[in-house]
């Protein structure tokens, strides 16, 4: 592994601060896409969490997905279930909501508290993959032990 770079050890350490032990791994090549991910962890691509962020369309606010690399967003869905329509913000918002890039962006370890919700369907693995602060960083967890840390309602996301 090489050295990791200042978002992935804030991504240790929120991940710490939470009480979860995970390993950090940074990949020769991309994971910023859920496929990309899959490929370099050889899993399947519902294992992955793909962090999106929202913008709530009446607060204003940003809100934090996380879902299952093989499902899509049902915004209508969603919006129903959290209370407020959602829409897809600009990469500018996104990086001062979570001080990440996008294709990089933790479950946690946001620059703001976000909302947010956890795809139920994640519930199903083992173990699951997350970015962890860079589009090469990444790491496993428990999907129920990542649930329980961020405090993040589990809902349908499709």
């Amino acid at each position: 592994m090489t050295e990791l770079s200042g978002p992935v050890l804030r991504v240790a350490e929120a991940a710490r601060s939470f009480g979860l032990d995970i390993a950090l791994r940074v990949m020769p090549a991309s994971t910023r896409t859920a496929e990309e991910a899959a490929a370099a962890c050889e899993c399947s691509v519902g294992e992955i969490v793909k962090s999106l962020v929202f913008r709530g369309v009446t607060s204003g606010a940003p809100i934090l997905l996380l879902v299952s690399g093989s499902n899509r967003v049902d915004e209508k869905k969603v919006a129903t279930t959290i209370g407020e329509p959602i829409e897809r913000p600009d990469a500018a918002f996104v990086r001062a909501a979570t001080g990440f890039a996008i294709g990089g962006i933790p479950p946690f370890a946001h620059s703001t508290r976000l909302a947010c919700w956890f795809d139920r369907d994640l519930l199903a693995f083992e173990r699951v993959f997350a970015a962890a602060g860079t589009p090469h960083a990444l790491f496993a967890v428990s999907p129920a032990a990542l649930q329980r840390a961020i405090e993040a309602p589990a809902i349908a996301m499709g």
